[in-house]
């Protein structure tokens, strides 16, 4: 075990965040070269090349000047034992190759599904309804380009391409993953790990009134016993057999046509397929990437709204439960991008991006793609879907504590397999999030199993059994209760992974099982304390970690019956990870004398720099000083005119060791930075509370 915790506190460079490097300025080699090298010395280890909206007119997609960039690039991260995901698009939705896929061969553009009074010129007309004409009409979707000019609703917006038609991927592939190889080969499956597809849309984006469709689908579809009439209730959101045959034969004509391509080339090619699919519930296609994935933008969930209710609450567990049923050892997520709080551009706190990172760890996720670093913030370029979490950060001097923490975390959790007693029956697009609220909220660990799957499963003596893993419980849609009666179907047939006295709604828990041992990974997502008597079915000695800072202790619990009780107290924002060890270890946290606000008064407010200063006078206690404040956002402390520590959320705890304090008296100074928003003209208060 204490191996183990070695490893864990200084984990391999391969478990790196790997964010998306927004290439969207007037590029320069040595630009590139400086800020990777910037990247590295902060513990980040590895890039997507994403190019970006603001790229200088001059640089064409996929244009000999644009991969003379990207190599680059790709050289400078080989020299600093960097790795390289390249990026499938210019910009997003990937598919259609900036337009290139479309130019010349405007057959290959996007089409939909449309109920009309009337067909229109154009229209291939697949039957009459009661309602109208369905028709297959070109959809007229867009993607977002690299250039001013090209963004959505503007004249220039690339022309997306029809992912559902064979021809049209091969084209893309062509045109961008072979081109890649071209001309990086020496470099794939070493520097080169991974190529990033991107939400694909078969309609394209800016579509109304559509659902998607492509050329002979109306085939596939009658010869499965679908009836094209009753299509119409697709427009009028109804469900019948017919509606529930076409999403099921569109989902598995996306994953051929699409995703079984692109995964089969990097396969083939030495690399990863890596990316997310269109819907954070999308959890069919998830199968063909080698590395399965989700997007958390928007604060579709998010600290003030909870982590449990709606589609999007579903994104990590989708990812991370494909990659188990895969084989799968890493699944990502794309996180932060536009997470803004209030609405207010660049209102994206430190607060915000912890509850985000253990949200995605707690159920799964190991490879964190953080959105985004930006290669420049020059002119509008700042407003275009901020914030940058990286080096236009006010945390970006102590980014290597969020690098460290991202790749404990995947490292802690990558080839680890989560205990999960209780199977949650899902179709696509359908995860459920009603149903496993009280899972979460009791910490009952579960594996979502797709509608794909449900015939591999077997019942025997009172258990689901799919492969390897045995279910005391299981879960189903309402449409399947007769499924599996001899199965428990309330998920209080399995009891908790943790038990709390009294019960703590807002602590996640993660049971896992890694090299032999248990752990248990522990995260408060609420705004308060968690404060009660936990219990775990142990004898051996109990230990604690906080991933955060590499502290660890020993637990003060008591045998009772067989088990440890203990008292837990966690405070907002913190994470532990629990295990148990045969061999004493070494506490990695020494004792602290406190202070809090009431001994710090401000001596100075920067309002140019949305900075105020705050100072005290503490004699030495012959132990380390934990100051503990509440201040908006991040505080450096520094004793003595000397930095020693610095915080980004509250409760702020900052730790100054005994061996930076005088004997007599000493001077502590700390500095609270507001939130960059108020350099971007959104005003956020800021300072101590």
């Amino acid at each position: 075990m204490t191996a183990f915790v070695d490893s864990l506190l200084r984990p391999p460079r391969a478990y790196t965040p790997i964010p998306f490097w927004f290439l969207n300025g007037e590029l320069t080699h040595e630009e590139i070269r400086r800020q990777l090298i910037d990247f590295e010395a902060h513990g980040v280890y590895g890039v997507v090349l994403h190019p970006r909206i603001g790229l200088g007119d001059e640089i064409g997609y996929l244009s000999p000047s644009f991969f003379g960039f990207l190599r680059t690039a790709v050289q400078t991260a080989s020299e600093l034992d960097m790795k390289i995901v390249l990026y499938d698009e210019g910009m997003y939705p990937s598919g259609s190759a900036c337009g290139q896929v479309v130019e010349g061969h405007p057959e290959l553009a996007s089409r939909g599904l449309a109920l009309t009074p009337q067909p229109l010129p154009g229209d291939r007309v697949l039957c009459r309804t009661n309602e109208g004409f369905l028709v297959s009409r070109f959809s007229g979707g867009t993607i977002r380009g690299i250039h001013y000019g090209e963004d959505d609703g503007e004249e220039n917006a690339p022309k997306s391409a029809d992912i559902l038609n064979p021809r049209a991927v091969q084209r893309f592939i062509s045109l961008t993953h072979d081109m890649y190889y071209r001309m990086f080969a020496p470099y794939f499956g070493h520097t080169i790990i991974g190529m990033f597809t991107d939400e694909p849309n078969p309609l394209g984006r800016n579509t109304r009134g559509l659902f998607p469709w492509t050329d002979g689908f109306e085939e596939v579809f009658c010869a499965a016993g679908g009836e094209l009439n009753r299509l119409s209730s697709l427009f009028a959101g109804e469900e019948n057999e017919s509606t529930r045959l076409y999403r099921r034969l569109l989902v598995e004509r996306e994953g051929e046509v699409y995703y079984r391509q692109l995964s089969a080339w990097c396969a083939a090619h030495g690399i990863a397929l890596m990316g997310h699919p269109e819907q954070s519930d999308d959890i069919e296609v998830e199968k063909y990437f080698q590395v399965p994935g989700q997007d958390l933008v928007y604060r579709w969930v998010a600290p003030e709204t909870g982590d449990t209710r709606g589609r999007d609450s579903t994104m990590a567990k989708c990812s991370a439960d494909m990659a188990f049923w895969m084989g799968r050892e890493r699944n990502l997520n794309e996180c932060f991008g536009a997470c803004n709080r209030e609405g207010k551009p660049w209102y994206f706190t430190g607060s915000d991006m912890k509850w985000f990172i253990d949200y995605l760890a707690v159920r799964g996720v190991n490879l964190f793609v953080p959105h985004a670093f930006y290669y420049s913030l020059e002119g509008k370029r700042s407003g275009e879907r901020p914030p940058d979490v990286g080096p236009g950060s006010v945390w970006w001097p102590y980014y290597r504590k969020w690098a460290d923490y991202m790749r404990r975390l995947s490292f802690l959790m990558a080839s680890t397999e989560t205990e999960a007693r209780t199977a949650v029956l899902c179709r696509n697009r359908d995860l459920c999030p009603e149903r496993t609220e009280k899972l979460y909220e009791t910490r009952r660990g579960f594996r979502y199993i797709p509608e794909s799957m449900w015939d591999m499963c077997r019942e025997e003596d009172g258990e689901l059994v799919l492969g390897d893993s045995r279910f005391q419980a299981v879960l189903v849609p309402a449409s399947e209760q007769g499924r599996f009666p001899s199965v428990p179907h309330c998920c209080e047939a399995v009891g908790p992974d943790i038990c709390c006295i009294p019960e703590q709604k807002s602590l996640r828990a993660a049971k896992l099982l890694k090299d032999g041992e248990t752990f248990w990974f522990l995260v408060n997502a609420g705004e308060t304390p968690v404060a009660c008597d936990a219990v775990l079915p142990v004898t051996e000695k109990l230990y604690a970690m906080d991933l955060w800072n590499g502290s660890i202790w020993p637990v003060d619990a008591c045998l009772q019956d067989g088990k440890q009780v203990f008292p837990l107290r966690m405070a907002r924002r913190e994470s532990l990870l629990l295990f148990t060890s045969k061999e004493p270890l070494k506490a990695k946290c020494a004792g602290a004398a406190t202070i809090g606000p009431e001994a710090f008064r401000l001596v100075c407010d920067g309002p140019g720099a949305y900075q105020k200063t705050y100072r005290a006078e503490v004699p030495a206690s012959g132990e380390d000083l934990l100051i503990c404040i509440e201040a908006e956002e991040m505080v450096e402390a520094f004793v003595n005119g000397k930095f020693v520590d610095a915080a980004f959320w509250k409760p702020q705890r900052l730790r100054v060791p005994c061996g930076e304090l005088h004997m007599d008296s000493n001077e502590i100074t700390l500095r609270v930075t507001g939130s960059i928003a108020n350099r971007y003209g959104t005003y956020v208060p800021y300072g101590m509370a």
